[in-house]
């Protein structure tokens, strides 16, 4: 989806932006920084690198697009790049009136512009706008005499980008396409880079609804078979993830056929997930493009694992009908019993 091996760092602008909530202020650059080609790398690592193949967002503004103080000063950016620097202040002057929260830390604010990035097969401009909340201490070894001093000195990880976005310079008229990374405050009440400052909200593609139909799946299983046991729900679980996995479209009837199959069940899924898209405000698709990437993600959050006491652990990845839940009466013990072929 990403692709910045070309990508050239054309400008970069600094400021500093503190705490409004404690009335810290802003030190504004009085120009562009001249970037040193020796630190061009480092800098396209610290931005860039972060960002993989991930979800993406568009501007959002609930009366008019325009209105969204962001997409208004990128946009001025993408039709004049040397408005940079102007432009730099009034982000630098809306993130700092976004920082009114006491948990938010005071940092550096950066805004660059690139060239040669390639998101979906398109090479275009980027906007980045990253902010750095956090210091790391390192330490400095020189020469001395006939041996050597140590000191420490405060730094930033180039390898631990706090917040930042890239905004790509295509389909403006949707409110653009930007990419996300949050590493700090990860509260709610400190939520403010997202939703203050970008007020953006999750572009509604492949991912998106590859991403929310997985989650739905989940809280299918959890919340609509209370009385079921954690095999079951494991199971139909899996056997979700493993239709996302295999086929490359989603189609809602081949989905029930294969993953839901009782009619009873097709039935309660069918109420359960119009129950959950009008509560969390999210469209109805039984027809998409499946992202092997949301599918990749969403995994890490799907538990296929029985916790069993503090004694043991089973995971289950298949084939549900080898394992059996049961209970031993004489030991007044639950019990799962498992059937196998081979042991590893």
């Amino acid at each position: 989806m990403f692709n910045f091996k070309e990508a050239q760092l054309e400008q970069l602008a600094i400021h500093f932006i503190g705490n409004a909530a404690d009335e810290e202020g802003m030190t504004l650059s009085k120009q562009l920084i001249q970037i040193d080609a020796d630190i061009t790398s480092l800098l396209k690592s610290y931005f860039l690198k972060p960002f993989k193949e991930q979800e993406l967002y568009t501007f959002h503004h609930e009366s008019d697009l325009d209105l969204n103080e962001i997409f208004h000063y990128v946009s001025a950016i993408f039709d004049d790049p040397g408005s940079l620097y102007l432009q730099s202040i009034n982000i630098a002057k809306h993130l700092y009136e976004s920082s009114s929260h006491p948990n938010i830390k005071p940092g550096e604010l950066y805004i660059s512009y690139f060239d040669e990035c390639v998101i979906n097969g398109e090479v275009v401009e980027v906007l980045g706008i990253f902010k750095s909340e956090n210091k790391d201490t390192y330490l400095k070894v020189y020469p001395q005499g006939e041996g050597f001093g140590l000191e420490g000195e405060q730094g930033i990880n180039i390898n631990k980008l706090d917040k930042g976005c890239l905004i790509f310079n295509t389909e403006k008229e949707s409110g653009f396409r930007v990419a996300v990374v949050d590493n700090t405050n990860k509260s709610n009440e400190a939520q403010y880079w997202i939703t203050q400052f970008l007020h953006i909200t999750p572009n509604q593609d492949s991912y998106y609804h590859t991403k929310n139909y997985l989650s739905l799946c989940k809280n299918f299983a959890e919340e609509a078979f209370p009385e079921a046991d954690k095999v079951d729900k494991i199971d139909l679980v899996n056997n979700a993830v493993e239709f996302f996995s295999k086929k490359e479209s989603f189609d809602i009837e081949e989905f029930n056929n294969e993953v839901m199959q009782d009619e009873t069940v097709i039935e309660k899924f069918q109420s359960y997930k119009n129950n959950f898209q009008e509560t969390n405000d999210i469209p109805s698709y039984d027809e998409f493009e499946i992202s092997k990437q949301a599918v990749k993600q969403s995994k890490k959050f799907i538990k296929s694992v029985i916790k069993l006491d503090k004694n043991f652990h089973v995971y289950v990845h298949g084939n549900r009908q080898n394992i059996v839940r049961g209970f031993d009466e004489q030991l007044n013990l639950s019990t799962y019993t498992l059937y196998f072929k081979e042991e590893s």
